[in-house]
């Protein structure tokens, strides 16, 4: 018998040692123990205070390294999400991967006649319906900002429209904490009560702290919220190399870290075991534009190490991919989605965000989401691996099929070829007098008719008249009473 045999059974990246993660991990904390970092939220400080942290200036947090520490000793290590159908789980543990669109961008590109215009909440509705249709996306953000509704209640429209749109698990944003508030209760509504979402929540809040190391009143309130309710949270910096980060990977790496903890801190003390999530977009400054570059190699290689962190950590990670500098699905958006969903795939991160955001995060795309959605089934084809056994090894047919034989009618081709291989639906592979005959399209032309096709075409599975109905009256009562606060204001 063969002895110390190991067998890769899917490829892997590892952008960091175990030792190099050490040193990441004590630096963080020295940056939260002896810099420290402003809390701006009244309850989180009175908590912090009373749990041995020194607080200077009023809200200046020094965290002490063994507080880190007893803190991620209690948040989660796994955490479900469930859809509106309970059947489409998806299990934050290490290295299960996830890809689903981004959230809120203020532009969407029309997609009848290309215009680059404020988003509405049809926009998003469609959204979601694209992403419900799409076998590779896997939890769905509203994509789109909605600009025809009110301001203040702009993210339970968007709820409505995502529940609407599609059955699978959600990341949302919140105005506020009363915000945060009313999406639960629609939550708890579309799923049937409060039990329904404590065996699995609908939903996951994303929660930016303002680098470098700043908490402002608004993220901190919301944590609390989320805490206290059995809200998993994303607690995720966009910290930007070279202006709101250091210049280098690793100086990023750490004050990112720093901010994430943070949020692991202050949501364990609120409540031991709430469930809190990790990572963030960490990129660079483009120099010459003053952009957040989505297409850097950087921003890949800052999630691929910040993954590898969360792994040893034991806390879920919040990546990027799939999202591009381009103003448009060209060449550009091509290259580096593309590359951005395999590193990202490969290196094991939980829920992998803003799949079809072009222009730096500002424009949404339908396009770049279907297309996407082809790259993403390549590169699990490619994790998949190649298995070694004495079937896949296939001697015996070789020796079958023989010297100038062919494989093609063989029984083991016909038993294999169908989970062997992977088939593409929008790339093409036919000879060029095919490829004429049916009308020489190209990619874009292929990704843009299946976009239209879903849209026009696509119904997701309905709610219930009555979940309908009670979704919209929690929406308009927040509607009202927004209206009613801007007049006192004007009073």
């Amino acid at each position: 018998m063969r002895v110390n045999y190991q067998a890769n059974v899917t490829p892997r990246l590892r952008m960091l040692s175990n030792d190099q993660i050490e040193q990441i991990v004590y630096a963080a904390m020295d940056v939260l123990q002896r810099i420290g970092t402003r809390v701006q939220e009244a309850n989180a400080l009175k908590l912090l205070r009373d749990a041995g942290c020194v607080i200077k200036d009023g809200n200046l947090v020094h965290i002490p390294a063994w507080l880190v520490e007893t803190s991620l000793q209690s948040a989660p290590s796994r955490i479900v999400l469930a859809g509106r159908d309970r059947e489409k789980r998806i299990a934050l543990e290490k290295d299960q991967i996830y890809f689903g669109t981004g959230s809120d961008c203020p532009f969407i590109l029309d997609p009848y006649n290309g215009e680059r215009r404020r988003c509405t909440y049809e926009d998003v509705y469609r959204a979601a319906k694209i992403s419900d249709a799409l076998p590779h996306i896997e939890f769905h953000m509203s994509v789109g900002l909605t600009s025809d509704v009110p301001i203040g209640t702009y993210d339970r429209h968007q709820l409505l429209a995502m529940v609407r749109g599609t059955t699978k698990p959600l990341v949302i944003t919140a105005v506020d904490r009363g915000g945060l508030a009313d999406q639960l209760e629609m939550a708890c509504a579309a799923l049937g009560g409060v039990d329904e979402w404590r065996k699995a929540p609908l939903f996951a809040v994303y929660i930016e702290p303002n680098s470098p190391l700043e908490n402002s009143g608004l993220a901190v309130e919301k944590l609390l919220y989320a805490a206290e309710n059995d809200i998993p949270a994303i607690y995720t910096p966009c910290p930007m190399c070279g202006a709101t980060a250091p210049a280098t990977m690793a100086g990023t790496l750490v004050q990112g870290l720093a901010e994430c903890l943070t949020g692991v801190v202050i949501s364990q003390l609120k409540r031991k075991g709430a469930a809190v999530i990790i990572g963030g977009v960490m990129s660079v400054m483009d120099m010459s534009t003053t952009i957040c570059s989505y297409g850097a190699p950087e921003l890949t290689l800052l999630s691929a190490a910040m993954t590898n962190i969360a792994q040893y950590l034991h806390l879920p990670m919040f990546s990027t991919a799939g999202c591009s500098d381009a103003k448009i699905v060209d060449q550009q958006a091509a290259i580096e989605g593309a590359l951005s969903i395999a590193f990202a795939a490969l290196s094991g991160a939980n829920l992998i965000h803003d799949v079809g955001y072009l222009e730096s995060g500002l424009s949404g795309s339908y396009d770049m989401l279907v297309m996407s959605n082809e790259v993403i089934g390549m590169a699990k084809r490619t994790l998949r691996g190649v298995v070694v056994d004495a079937e896949h090894l296939a001697l015996d047919v070789t020796e079958r099929v023989g010297p100038g034989g062919h494989y093609l009618m063989d029984d083991h081709t016909m038993k294999h070829f169908r989970t062997e291989f992977w088939f593409p639906e929008l790339l093409d592979r036919s000879n060029w007098p095919t490829w004429q005959a049916n009308g020489a399209k190209s990619l874009g032309v292929r990704v843009h008719e299946k976009v239209l096709d879903l849209i026009e075409h696509y119904e997701p599975a309905p709610t219930s008249a009555e979940i309908d109905q009670e979704l919209v009256r929690i929406v308009a009562r927040a509607d009202e009473t927004h209206r009613s606060e801007e007049k006192v204001k004007l009073v």
